[in-house]
């Protein structure tokens, strides 16, 4: 009887210290999450003038641009979920998602098939902690 009182202490205090890291790093990844969409975003509106969804989506479009600002552009689009992107996205879409995509060499199928999943309206819950303040 007296280790069961111990053992149950430990226990307690495993799963709230569990619990206690598992949400700092979920909210660590949302804020960096949320500082490099905002960073993509200012980037493209200085670039091309438009809020952060239309720019991004320009930058996307802008050939002349290498592949892995496009690349970017792509994930933070995602990210942001705004349904103005996926007729772009999926212009870009093969459905033929290789083993190995170099980010410098081509927009890459897999960050293109996982940001038409956030788009069209898949789960994004980070959006929660930063998505406000952006336009």
């Amino acid at each position: 009887m007296s280790l069961i009182k111990p053992l149950k202490q430990w226990l307690f205090f495993s799963i709230i210290i569990s619990i206690s890291t598992f949400l700092l790093f979920f909210i660590i990844g949302c804020t960096w999450i949320g500082y490099e969409v905002k960073s993509q975003c200012r980037d493209a509106k200085r670039e091309y003038g438009l809020d952060c969804a239309g720019s991004l989506i320009l930058l996307l479009e802008d050939g002349n641009r290498g592949f892995r600002p496009r690349n970017s552009a792509v994930w933070a689009l995602g990210q942001l979920g705004d349904s103005r992107a996926l007729p772009v996205l999926k212009k870009y879409y093969t459905g033929n998602i290789p083993d190995k995509e170099p980010l410098d060499r081509t927009i890459s199928q897999y960050e293109l098939k996982k940001a038409i999943n956030l788009v069209d309206g898949g789960l994004n819950i980070t959006t929660l902690f930063w998505r406000h303040g952006i336009d």
